[in-house]
């Protein structure tokens, strides 16, 4: 049997686990065929011995009762120990609230070794409020219900689930290996299990001419769902990728602000007794600020778009740039003066007019993706 490798943690989470201690319980995607997600491409998908993840959750709690009683850093031997006590540290100094899972789909792995990490890290930590995890939708159909409350009354209590959109068309093209059908069941399953539910939305997947449709059968399937959250997340691909793998007739043509803003609009006017919380929490969403409770933020949140879509295009160009330029994080941020006025210096300095601001901000995007640097 192999020795323990030490403490390990994976590559992404979601930014509502900022403050979470990361906890690897595989390696990579089981999965990794989706067109749009580069994260785990090349890299070999894996199972961590329980075993292993049970000692990461020991020396967790080692480093965290040892920085609680006043003690120095320990004179760690490996990467993998200062890694340990540096996410122990942090950790407690967000208040050892939540836990999250990793990587890519933790509900992969079998029933009872799961029931077994979360019974330990109860075991260890029973203060902690909230376990999540990712988890692909496909997985969590073929999961029993029975299990999905035993994962429940373990400690499991939110499950991320990326359905990036309902449309059978979209997902079949972009090979994420599930059906709108399979979205529902999922969903359901969890809701039923007494698990938060959190379900990301694509925008941009379908492009310019799939966008309504991948509006209108996402809201579907969400009002069948009735998730705790719906987030938002802005679809950034490189020209390079082919995002319609699987279709002959078919090439992605991108889809620019307004029709992003059009494509949010119209899924959250289609939503109908949902009782979701929604957030548009990444620095890349050019509207961060679509975030509130349903029903009754329902029309703010409409209204919000309304008003950029009606914007003269002048004022919409100058809040695209200032936007992600960082000058502006919401709307209203465009009547002050002098954040304004260095918006506007820059769209005249480069010559960005509504008649170019579309491409200029796209092959923006694309220059700053080749250079790994964020926008």
């Amino acid at each position: 049997m192999q020795s323990y490798q030490g403490f390990e943690q994976g590559p992404i989470r979601p930014p509502s686990e900022a403050a979470s201690l990361l906890l690897r319980v595989n390696r990579n995607c089981p999965w990794n065929r989706c067109t749009f997600c580069s994260i785990y491409k090349k890299q070999k998908f894996s199972l961590r011995p329980v075993a292993d993840v049970l000692a990461d959750i020991d020396l967790i709690h080692r480093y965290t009762s040892e920085i609680r009683q006043g003690r120095r850093a320990p004179d760690t031997s490996s990467p993998e120990d200062q890694a340990a006590y540096y996410a122990a540290r942090n950790w407690l100094s967000e208040g050892m609230e939540s836990i999250f899972l990793q990587d890519a789909d933790s509900l992969v792995i079998r029933p009872q070794n799961l029931i077994t990490i979360l019974q330990h890290i109860k075991t260890r930590f029973p203060k902690v409020e909230r376990i999540t995890s990712y988890a692909r939708s496909e997985s969590v159909a073929r999961i029993s219900s029975e299990h999905m409350k035993e994962f429940a009354a373990a400690g499991l209590n939110r499950i991320h689930i990326g359905m990036e959109t309902a449309s059978d068309t979209i997902l079949g093209m972009v090979r994420k290996g599930c059906t709108k059908a399979i979205h529902i069941t999922a969903g359901l399953k969890v809701k039923a299990a007494g698990i938060e539910l959190s379900e990301y939305i694509l925008t941009g997947i379908g492009g310019s001419e799939f966008s309504r449709e991948h509006a209108i059968e996402s809201a579907d399937a969400l009002n069948q769902i009735d998730p705790d959250f719906i987030r938002f997340r802005t679809l950034h691909l490189q020209d390079k990728i082919t995002l319609f793998a699987n279709s002959d007739e078919y090439r992605y043509q991108w889809a620019p602000d307004l029709v992003l803003a059009e494509e949010i609009l119209l899924l959250l006017e289609r939503l109908e007794g949902v009782t979701s919380t929604v957030r548009s929490d990444h620095s890349y969403n050019l509207f961060q600020e679509v975030d509130g409770i349903l029903p009754q933020d329902k029309g703010r949140l409409l209204e919000l778009l309304r008003s950029f879509i009606t914007m003269p295009p002048a004022e919409r160009v100058l809040f695209q740039l200032g936007k992600r330029s960082g000058h502006f994080l919401r709307l209203g941020d465009m009547q002050i003066p002098g954040r304004r006025a260095q918006v506007a210096e820059t769209c005249r300095a480069a010559n960005i007019t509504p008649d170019n601001a579309d491409v200029w901000i796209h092959d923006m995007i694309q220059e700053r993706m080749r250079m790994g640097m964020p926008f």
